[in-house]
């Protein structure tokens, strides 16, 4: 079985990440407009290079509580075009191989967002379904 190539990024105390091929590209924090009455995952809507792009706060997404404020914004493809992700802290590029099912320690909307893992050197990477992720409507 051939491996397979993610971004990471931190949210908290997890290490997250998605397929390479799925992420657009990576930037610091980036200013967001808020969106009245939006969805309270919507961090907002960004200018990116004249293009409008809507902001989701992954953190709020995976229902963990409110912390240190998004430093790391990831921008993936989607069928209706970019979206940023607002994550605690960028991580690397790395190549993973020989998926695990997600952990049974994770609880709350996380475990629904989470395909599977990967056991690293000193962590676990947790695979996030961003199809899942991108649709508010669960």
């Amino acid at each position: 079985m051939s491996g397979s190539t993610y971004v990471t990024f931190s949210l908290g105390e997890h290490l997250v990440g998605l397929p390479v091929d799925r992420v657009q590209e990576v930037l610091g924090a980036l200013p967001m407009t808020p969106v009245p009455r939006a969805d309270g995952r919507v961090a907002g809507l960004l200018n990116l290079r004249g293009q409008v792009v809507t902001g989701i706060d992954l953190r709020s997404r995976f229902g963990l509580p409110t912390g240190e404020e998004g430093t790391g914004t990831v921008v993936v493809r989607s069928p209706g075009g970019p979206v940023a992700l607002v994550v605690d802290r960028i991580g690397d590029v790395i190549d993973v191989d020989d998926p695990q099912p997600p952990p049974a320690t994770l609880v709350g909307p996380i475990r629904d967002l989470v395909r599977g893992a990967y056991v690293l050197a000193d962590s676990l990477l947790l695979d996030v379904r961003l199809d899942a992720v991108l649709s508010l409507d669960r």
